[in-house]
């Protein structure tokens, strides 16, 4: 098959071997990741918005259980590089404004400086609702105090208890 050129994303139909490529992709990653349901990239992508759309808003929940929830971007970017080159190009600006609000609503790990790699691993909410009675050494309220470094300046913490939101 010859290289589809780029002004051909705006051709909304796949062609039958997209399809097949993205099954393919769909099934490659599935079986890699021992998913029960098949991600795709149309699940993947409105995961990852979702959980960009919970970060910006406070993270309610854990660092362990963010590093789960993060395996949503993960999955998407082992599927992405699968995928056929029409099939990115169509979907590239919206997988681009989910990372960048991601950026946005996050801080880097001090240290942990990798633009290339899975970056999204090495951030931090900006906002975490948090049982706030308690603090590590760090400064991280409980459930985040398996951070191994001081929490920064820019990172907000609010009680969940006392402002209503966060993790029932």
């Amino acid at each position: 098959m010859d290289p589809i050129a780029p002004e051909s994303a705006d051709e909304p139909f796949l062609t039958a071997e997209e399809y097949e490529a993205v099954r393919e992709a769909v099934r490659t990653v599935a079986g890699s990741s021992g998913a029960r349901q098949p991600r795709t990239p149309n699940s993947l992508l409105e995961q990852w918005n979702e959980l960009v759309d919970e970060v910006e808003e406070g993270y309610g929940w854990s660092a362990p259980e963010l590093a789960n929830d993060l395996g949503c971007r993960t999955a998407l970017a082992r599927l992405w590089r699968l995928l056929p080159p029409r099939v990115r190009a169509v979907r590239q600006r919206e997988l681009e404004e989910i990372d960048r609000r991601f950026r946005s609503a996050t801080v880097d790990w001090p240290g942990h400086d990798d633009p290339e790699g899975l970056w999204w691993l090495r951030r931090v909410p900006r906002r975490l609702d948090a049982e706030t009675s308690g603090r590590s050494a760090h400064g991280w309220p409980l459930g985040w105090e398996v951070m191994a470094f001081p929490k920064p300046e820019a990172v907000e913490i609010t009680d969940w208890g006392a402002a209503g939101g966060g993790a029932s």
